[in-house]
C-alpha cells in the first residue's frame, strides 16, 4: 500500500501527499449537534490521549513482528487477543484464511465496521528512527508502508467508544476486521464473498498517510485481476531427447511475447504486467510445469474482465503452438475501482478539523527533513495543518493510478477511508524509507490523532440516525445506481493461503530475535538502542 490519496489506499498507488491545492467543495451534508455529542466527542478525545501509551506499545509491537501477506500470524494473534481482553468476540480463519479475523461487540443496529491492513512490504526492513539505510535484519521484509498502525488507531477509537456505549446504554455493533495480504489484492474480495459486511451499515477504513484528510466520490484507481496462468507439458532429457519434450515454458513465453504484441491495441488506460512464478527445475529437463503471474488493470469491472477474457484466449494459443496444455487459470487476488461515500467523509472531515494536526517536536522534524535530504527531496518537513476536503477525482491530482481492494469492500457497503499522519512527506513507497517513522512518535502522535478523528466519527454515527440513512441513500442512489458488484474470483478460487511462506520461514527466526518487548522496554527504540532522531548530520529543525 501506499500512502494513497487519502482513500486511495494499496497496491501500486502512486504515493503523493494528498492534495490541498485547488477548490475545496462545499458540504453537501450537515447533522446538527447537540450538547451531549459535543460533550461525548471531548471525552473520547481526552480517553484517546489516556491510552497514548498503548497505543505506543501496539504500534511498536506489529512493526517489529514485520509479517508479509498471507502470513500475518504474529501480529493476529496479538490484535485479537487485545480485543478479546476487552471484551470482543472473535472469529478467527474468516474465508478460510488463517490469519483473517472478525471482532464484535455490541447489538443491534447500527452496526459499524473499521478495518486496517496488516502485511508488510519484502526487503523493507529498516531500524525505526534512523534517516539512512540500517537493517535490523538485511534481507528481510517490513513496514515499509507503514501497515502496523491502522489497527492500532482503530482498536484505541473502539474501546473508547465501547466504554461510552456501555456506559450510556448507545445501541450499536462495533466490528473490527483486518485486511490480509493487502499488497497481494488478496483478501479483501475473499471476506467479501465470505459476507462479512453483508449486516455492516457503514465501514470505517484507516490508512496511515503523512497527511490527515478522507476524500469522497469514484477515484480513478483501476479496478485489478491477479491470475495465475498455469501449463503442463511433457519432461524429457534436454540434450538427449529433446523432441520427445514439450515445454511448458515454452508455452508460458509464447503467452508473454504474445502480450507484448497486444499492448499496441489496448486502450491507453489499461495496466498490465506479469512475472513468470514457475519456469522449470533444471535447465537440463525440459519442463513439464510452468506458470506465468499476470495483473490486469482497467477503470472498471467489464474492461478487467475483457483483459482477463483475452488473456485466457492468449494462454490457449500459446498451449496450442507449444502443443502443451493449457491448465487454467487461479485468481490471486483482485479489486474493484474506489468509491467512497460522501456523507460519511464530510462527517469524517469536520472531525478531522476538530482535532487538527499533531503537535511535532523538534526531534521529529528533524528526523523528517533528514530523510527528506537522504532522498534528494525539498528537507519540508512534517505538515503542520489538515487538508482540504476533496473529491478523489480532485484529490488523485497529486498521485497516480493503481489498484486497492478497499475498492470490494466500498462497492458493498457505504465506506471511507481515514488517511492519518504517521509517516513523512516525499516517500516513495514499498520501500524501507517508508518504515523509518513508523516505529517512532511521528507515528505515535499521527495514530492518536487519528484514533480521535475515529472515535468521534464512530459517535456521530451511533448518534446521528440520518448519517447511517443518508450513507445508505448515497450508496443506494447514487454509487450503485447504475453500477452493480460482481466479484472477479471464480467459484474455485481460494485464498493464496501459500503466498510468502517460503520468505517469512527463511526470514522469522532471525527477526523473533527482535520483536519488542514492551515489559522490558519502554518503546521500540530504546529497546534497539536506537537515539531519536539518528541522522548522518546537523539538521535545523
Amino acid at each position: 500500500m501506499t500512502r494513497r490519496l487519502a482513500t486511495l489506499v494499496t497496491c501500486g498507488l502512486m504515493l503523493g501527499a494528498f492534495s490541498t491545492a485547488g477548490g475545496a467543495q462545499q458540504p453537501k451534508y450537515s447533522y446538527p449537534t447537540t450538547p451531549q455529542i459535543e460533550a461525548l466527542k471531548a471525552e473520547a478525545a481526552r480517553e484517546i490521549d489516556a491510552r497514548a501509551k498503548s497505543i505506543q506499545e501496539m504500534v511498536d509491537q506489529v512493526f517489529s513482528f514485520g509479517e508479509l501477506g498471507m502470513q500475518e500470524f504474529e501480529t493476529s494473534k496479538f490484535l485479537t487477543g487485545v480485543l478479546e481482553q476487552n471484551g470482543f468476540t472473535v472469529q478467527r480463519g474468516v474465508a478460510g484464511m488463517p490469519t483473517a479475523w472478525v471482532a464484535r461487540w455490541g447489538s443491534g443496529k447500527p452496526v459499524i465496521a473499521m478495518g486496517s491492513d496488516l502485511d508488510g512490504i519484502p526487503k523493507t526492513n529498516q531500524k525505526p528512527g534512523v534517516a539512512y539505510r540500517d537493517t535490523i535484519v538485511g534481507g528481510a521484509p517490513g513496514h515499509g508502508e507503514g501497515h502496523n498502525s491502522g489497527q492500532a488507531l482503530n482498536i484505541a477509537a473502539a474501546l473508547v467508544v465501547k466504554k461510552i456505549m456501555e456506559r450510556d446504554r448507545i445501541p450499536g455493533t462495533l466490528v473490527l476486521w483486518p485486511g490480509v495480504a493487502e499488497e497481494q489484492l488478496a483478501g479483501k474480495a475473499f471476506l467479501v464473498r465470505a459476507g462479512v459486511f453483508k449486516d455492516v451499515d457503514v465501514n470505517l477504513f484507516t490508512h496511515v498517510s503523512d497527511d490527515f484528510s478522507t476524500n469522497y466520490g469514484a477515484a480513478p484507481s483501476l479496478a485489478l485481476v491477479s491470475a495465475e496462468f498455469r501449463f503442463t507439458g511433457q519432461s524429457a532429457h534436454s540434450a538427449g531427447a529433446p523432441w520427445r519434450g514439450r515445454s511448458a515454458l515454452d508455452a508460458v513465453m509464447l503467452m508473454a511475447t504474445g502480450w507484448e504484441y497486444k499492448r499496441e491495441h489496448l486502450p491507453l488506460t489499461h495496466r498490465s504486467h506479469y512475472i513468470i512464478r514457475d519456469g522449470g527445475d533444471q535447465p537440463n529437463v525440459v519442463p513439464s510445469s510452468a506458470s506465468i503471474w499476470f495483473y490486469f488493470r482497467e477503470r472498471d469491472f467489464d474492461g478487467t474482465q475483457a483483459l482477463f477474457e483475452a488473456g485466457k484466449k492468449m494462454a490457449q494459443g500459446a498451449a496450442m503452438m507449444t502443443g502443451t496444455e493449457f491448465a487454467g487459470t487461479r485468481i490471486i487476488g483482485s479489486a474493484w475501482n474506489i468509491h467512497m461515500s460522501q456523507p460519511v467523509a464530510e462527517a469524517m472531515h469536520e472531525n478531522i478539523k476538530r482535532v487538527g494536526m499533531p503537535a511535532w517536536d523538534d526531534k521529529d522534524q528533524v528526523l523528517a527533513k533528514a530523510l527528506q535530504k537522504e532522498m534528494g527531496q525539498p528537507d519540508s518537513g512534517l505538515r503542520t495543518a489538515v487538508s482540504k476536503l476533496l473529491t478523489l477525482q480532485e484529490a488523485a491530482a497529486a498521485g497516480g493510478m493503481g489498484s486497492d481492494d478497499i475498492g470490494d469492500v466500498g462497492w458493498n457497503v457505504p465506506s471511507v477511508t481515514l488517511g492519518y499522519p504517521s509517516n513523512i512527506p516525499g516517500t516513495p513507497g514499498h520501500n524501507w524509507v517508508d518504515g523509518i517513522a513508523m516505529a517512532t512518535p511521528i507515528a505515535h502522535k499521527g495514530v492518536v490523532a487519528g484514533a480521535k478523528a475515529q472515535a468521534m466519527t464512530l459517535i456521530d454515527l451511533f448518534l446521528q440516525p440520518r448519517l447511517v440513512a443518508d450513507a445508505h441513500d448515497y450508496f443506494d442512489n447514487i454509487q450503485t445506481r447504475t453500477v452493480k458488484y460482481h466479484s472477479f474470483l471464480q467459484p474455485t478460487d481460494e485464498p493464496p493461503i501459500w503466498l510468502n511462506k517460503e520468505i517469512m520461514d527463511r526470514f522469522r527466526p532471525e527477526m523473533r530475535k527482535y520483536y519488542y518487548d514492551p515489559k522490558k522496554y519502554s518503546t521500540y527504540l530504546e529497546q534497539l538502542g536506537i537515539t531519536y532522531p539518528t541522522v548522518r548530520a546537523p539538521v535545523v529543525p
